[in-house]
């Protein structure tokens, strides 16, 4: 029992891995899953199975990670794979993405959550479009901590030259892009090489293997230091004799904390309470930080409703605003509509919005901006303005991930058209290589 909730209770790291076709991310993967003993036997058997149909005279442990038969048969990855993995320190949740650059959207959508992204480089090439491409979104999608993993350095003789050039130019898209925190590491993906062991093959190479550091990298997030942020889910009125006055509002903290006593804004209305109490489950308890579920109930009978926020007085407030201008990652096969109208969902929110403006659209592979160009298509980033219906409560995406992003929707399909990373500042969103 003490086992199991140990298990339960471990820390849990999300990561993306990206890079270029052939570059290595899905023998990785299965390298990191082969060594770690987190492959069943029937999938190593399934794997060893497909790899001899294939041709292969080894196991080929990209296989583990490319479940769709069709790509097995083509050699390719063309989907977010996910994949599950722990060791006695860390639990860990992988989103494999792919290289192509039609899948810019699949990366958006597997790293919009990752604590860390291993951008992969093929020692051979170098940096290629492809690598300032994941470059540029793991800095747009804020991810903490960006792993830069030049594979295939058996190919290159281990040379500690080929090492420090690639870093070097990295570094310098790193200072363009500001990259938060950036660790280099030199690998053999198919031969192990500083994967999970260290290699005696790069001697001049003084960090640790890569799970070594995925196991020890901070996850410890700063959400809860954030200005508190509680978007309303759900209004709670039991209708019941035993809890005949309780009236409570539910939801998941999106930023920072609250505790009983605190005295509270209810956003757009701007009316005032006090928490008196918060409910998780079946018992009260006196604090609640992000990203917990939680039920607040408040000294006054206000009147609340879905997609409200509840902040803390005291704190910093969201801006309360209609016209919201966001770097847009555009997912739909129909082009976005300047001037078209769109379902618009944020934190639990839901209004609808006009396109009011396209400023530009980022050339992906060069980082540069186009403002000439307004046609913005499936895989296209650009940078929008639009106009909800309704003032929304937001943070920039910089701020807050939660409260800083949002999704446009077809409202005549239901689909998913666009994510949204909202942006104060115009010039945060320039970079030039």
């Amino acid at each position: 029992m003490n086992n199991t909730n140990g298990y339960l209770n471990m820390e849990l790291l999300r990561f993306t891995t990206a890079g270029s076709v052939d570059d290595g991310k899905s023998t990785l993967i299965g390298r990191l899953l082969y060594d770690s003993k987190s492959i069943f036997e029937d999938q190593l058997q399934a794997v060893k199975d497909a790899s001899e149909r294939l041709g292969g005279d080894e196991v080929n442990l990209a296989l583990l990670t490319d479940g769709l038969r069709a790509e097995r048969e083509q050699g390719i990855t063309i989907d977010v794979a996910y994949r599950y993995f722990a060791t006695p320190k860390r639990k860990f949740i992988i989103a494999d993405t792919p290289g192509h650059i039609e899948y810019t959207r699949n990366m958006v959508t597997g790293a919009s959550t990752a604590d860390v992204a291993i951008i992969l480089i093929d020692a051979r090439n170098g940096i290629v479009e492809q690598s300032k491409r994941h470059a540029y979104i793991a800095s747009l999608l804020q991810i903490p901590h960006v792993i830069i993993a030049i594979n295939k350095m058996d190919l290159v003789d281990f040379s500690e030259e080929v090492y420090n050039n690639i870093r070097s130019e990295f570094e310098d898209i790193s200072k363009i892009l500001k990259l938060k925190t950036t660790y280099f590491i030199p690998i053999s993906a198919k031969d192990g090489d500083n994967v999970v062991e260290q290699s005696d093959k790069t001697p001049w190479y003084n960090g640790i293997p890569l799970l070594q550091l995925l196991e020890s990298i901070p996850v410890h997030k700063n959400e809860s230091e954030l200005p508190a942020r509680f978007p309303v889910q759900y209004i709670i009125r039991p209708h019941r004799k035993d809890f005949h006055d309780y009236r409570g509002y539910a939801g998941r903290i999106a930023g920072g904390s609250f505790k009983v006593g605190d005295h509270i804004t209810v956003l757009p209305s701007r009316t005032q309470s006090v928490i008196t109490a918060i409910d998780v489950a079946d018992k009260s308890i006196n604090e609640a930080f992000t990203p917990q579920s939680v039920t607040l109930r408040l000294a006054d009978n206000i009147d609340i409703s879905r997609g409200d926020m509840i902040i803390k007085t005291d704190d910093q407030h969201p801006t309360l605003s209609a016209q919201i201008t966001l770097m847009v990652c555009w997912l739909n096969h129909k082009a976005l509509k300047p001037g078209g109208r769109y379902l618009v969902r944020h934190a639990s929110d839901e209004t609808l919005a006009l396109i009011q403006q396209v400023h530009y659209k980022v050339n992906i592979n060069t980082l540069e901006n186009n403002p000439v160009d307004k046609m913005v298509n499936m895989n296209d980033i650009a940078l929008i303005k639009i106009k909800t219906l309704k003032p929304l409560k937001f943070d920039s995406y910089a701020d807050n991930r939660i409260t800083g992003s949002l999704v446009l929707i077809d409202e005549n399909t239901f689909e998913t058209v666009g994510a949204g990373m909202i942006v104060h500042d115009l010039e945060d969103e320039t970079f030039t290589i």
